[in-house]
């Protein structure tokens, strides 16, 4: 066939249609057209060079749902979150899914709860804090004081998004910090750092960095020594973004939710041990009170009048509908059983590394389904657990090792999250490729070079 035949696209093979015969420009658009199956294929080969989400273990954000999940979502990625009066029903859904979470959560009357979806929980936390800062100024102007230096108390391990609130809101972050005798904020010492000027305290159901627990009643308890000494009430936020969707169905008996009075509000990502893709955030207020009025805005839109008080407008509904669909589809029983799966896992897991010699646990993932451990102090000066996190990564494994914070930052640790999806099978292989990577690293005759040593990521 001639070269300049118009046909000649359609019996070309593939790779060599224009566009996949040369590297397509990256940085600036083309000036004509391509066949949306070239377009397709050169970004389909792109992802290709992307990690195994099912085998990432860095990160918390769900990489799998079922079938069903699969063709809700593609049948509703179209609908926007915030137009409320296009799509009712979604509206409702989200409203139906958030009640859930303020049952779930033990709020003392759901019904008189509030609360919203959020694109992910940084959102939600955000959320809080800022219903935090603006009851506070409330007070405080009501009392003819000044308004210009809040102050938030949450441990050094605190998620990043907690120091963008800070930082955006212009409130004072003050870290408590963490200590090989206090692992995570635990109220010790918190009288230090509250004063008049505090916003809130956050307590974390499940450490970034570690997947610990932070004690909620017992912080509980000491900001009720504290007001009883001071006079000062200050509110919890429970930052459960992770454990907000564990605790409720395989630690029942822990109180670390709405139970507590002091627990103003709770945040969660959907989009975690919710189970559903991401983004998806909750954050549920305990009485609608704690939510000042003044956030909260009634917009008219498309003919309808709605009130919204996310930081974000347009946003997608999907994961809202597929939140309900699991809500709908597993119950507490079903969630109690993957979460339980999960932790499960987890603990084989770091039981098993606990007894390899180099290795000794930060915890064991009775928290969250999530465990950190370190290298035996003076073990060796030959290699350390980026070296293991590089050879874990030769394998396909994403197995991230990076420092503590502030007073810890020269212990290094190494982290596994479970996530639903990472079977006992997929553990074994998992377990098999750390022994023979320790092995390796063990007969080394001399150190590991170090120039290419970096923190894994630890979102």
């Amino acid at each position: 066939m001639a070269q300049n035949d118009p046909d000649s696209l359609s019996v070309n093979p593939l790779f060599a249609r224009p566009g996949e015969e040369t590297a397509a420009p990256k940085f600036r658009l083309n000036d004509s057209e391509m066949l949306p199956e070239t377009a397709y294929q050169i970004v389909h080969d792109e992802t290709m060079l992307d990690g195994n989400a099912r085998l990432n273990l860095a990160t918390f954000v769900s990489t799998w749902m079922d079938d069903h999940a699969n063709r809700l979502y593609s049948e509703t990625f179209d609908k926007n979150m915030i137009d409320k009066d296009e799509y009712p029903q979604t509206a409702q859904i989200e409203q139906n899914c958030w009640r859930i979470l303020a049952d779930l959560w033990h709020s003392p009357s759901p019904e008189n709860s509030i609360g919203t979806s959020t694109v992910g929980s940084s959102e939600a936390c955000m959320l809080g804090g800022l219903a935090f800062k603006r009851l506070w100024q409330h007070r405080r102007r009501s009392e003819g004081k000044p308004t210009d230096k809040p102050n938030l108390v949450m441990s050094s391990a605190v998620q990043v998004c907690w120091e963008k609130f800070c930082n955006y809101f212009d409130v004072e972050p003050r870290l408590v910090p963490i200590s090989e005798e206090h692992k995570c904020l635990d109220g010790f010492e918190l009288e230090n750092y509250v004063d008049e000027n505090t916003i809130g305290v956050v307590a974390i159901m499940g450490v970034t960095y570690t997947g610990m627990y932070e004690p909620v009643k017992q912080i509980a308890a000491k900001l009720d020594e504290i007001q009883s000494s001071t006079g000062l009430d200050i509110p919890i936020h429970v930052d459960g973004a992770s454990g907000a969707m564990i605790a409720p169905f395989i630690q029942q008996d822990l109180e670390w939710d709405f139970r507590l009075e002091r627990v103003h509000s709770i945040s969660t990502s959907g989009h975690k041990y919710g189970l559903v893709y991401p983004g998806l955030g909750w954050v549920v207020w305990r009485e609608r009170q704690w939510l000042p009025e003044d956030l909260i805005f009634y917009v008219s839109y498309l003919g309808g009048d709605m009130p919204t008080f996310a930081l974000n407008f347009s946003r997608p509904g999907a994961q809202v509908v597929l939140q309900f669909y699991l809500f709908l589809r597993l119950g507490r029983e079903g969630y109690a059983r993957i979460q339980q799966a999960s932790q499960d896992v987890a603990l084989h897991l770091s039981g098993a590394i606990a007894e390899l010699g180099p290795f000794e646990l930060w915890n064991d993932g009775s928290d969250i389904p999530v465990f950190a451990w370190r290298l035996k102090d003076g073990y060796t000066d030959k290699w350390n657990l980026y070296d293991l996190a590089e050879r874990l990564r030769t394998r396909g494994w994403l197995v991230p090792a990076y420092p503590l914070p502030d007073n810890l930052s020269n212990l290094t640790v190494e982290r596994i999250v479970v996530r639903n999806g990472l079977s006992m099978d997929l553990a074994e292989k998992l377990l098999a490729d750390i022994r023979r990577e320790t092995t390796y690293l063990e007969h080394l005759s001399a150190p590991m070079p170090r120039e290419a040593e970096h923190p894994g990521f630890h979102h």
